[in-house]
C-alpha cells in the first residue's frame, strides 16, 4: 500500500495521519495513548490493505507482527511505554513490513532527537546520558552488567514518543523508500 494515487491509498493518506496525529496529540497533552485508539489504527491498517487485496493484507499482517515483536521486546526493556507499543503494531499494520524496516530507523532517529532536546532543556544532559550508556551496557551484555533502568526509574528522562513515532510514520509514508 502506501501513498497512492487511487482512492484507497488517498483515503489511507488521510486515515492515517489523522490517526497518528491523534495519537501524538493525545500523548503530548496526557502522556498516555488510548487502548481503543491504538486498536482503531490497526484495525484500519488492515481494513485498508485487505481492500486493496490479499498481497497487500499479508504485507500488512507482517509488518503489524514485526511491530508486535519490537514493541514487546522496547517495552520488556523499559525502553517504551504500553500505548507507544500498540502504536508501533498499528503504524507496521498501516506500512507493511518492507515499509516499515525504514520507518523504524526514522522513529528511533527522531526519538532520540526527542529525548536529547528534553535533556538539554532540563539541564540534565550529563546525567541522561550516563543512564543511556548503563543502559545500552546492560542490553549488549544480556543484563549482566550496567543498572537495570525503565521509564518509571528516578530520574528517568521521558518523552512523548508517540510523537517521534508519528512525525517518523508520515515523512516515510509520503517520502520514504521501500528500505533503507
Amino acid at each position: 500500500m502506501g501513498v497512492g494515487s487511487g482512492p484507497i491509498g488517498v483515503i489511507s493518506s488521510v486515515v492515517l495521519v489523522g490517526l497518528v496525529g491523534t495519537a501524538a496529540w493525545t500523548d503530548l497533552r496526557h502522556r498516555r495513548i488510548p487502548n481503543r485508539l491504538t486498536l482503531v489504527i490497526l484495525v484500519s491498517g488492515l481494513v485498508l490493505r485487505a481492500l486493496e487485496g490479499l498481497g497487500p493484507l499479508a504485507e500488512g499482517l507482517l509488518g503489524a507482527g514485526l511491530g508486535l515483536a519490537i514493541a514487546v521486546v522496547l517495552f520488556g526493556l523499559g525502553a517504551v511505554g504500553g500505548g507507544d507499543g500498540k502504536l508501533l503494531i498499528g503504524v507496521g499494520a498501516f506500512l507493511g513490513y518492507e515499509r516499515f524496516v525504514g520507518a523504524l530507523l526514522l522513529i528511533a532517529v527522531l526519538g532520540g532527537v526527542l529525548g536529547l532536546a528534553e535533556a538539554v532543556r532540563r539541564g540534565v544532559i550529563l546525567p541522561a546520558a550516563l543512564n543511556a550508556a548503563g543502559m545500552v551496557r546492560r542490553w549488549l551484555t544480556l543484563g549482566r552488567r550496567g543498572e537495570m533502568r525503565t521509564l518509571e526509574s528516578p530520574g528517568a528522562v521521558t518523552v512523548p514518543y508517540g510523537l517521534a513515532i508519528a512525525a517518523g510514520t508520515i515523512v516515510w509514508w509520503f517520502w520514504g523508500g521501500p528500505i533503507l
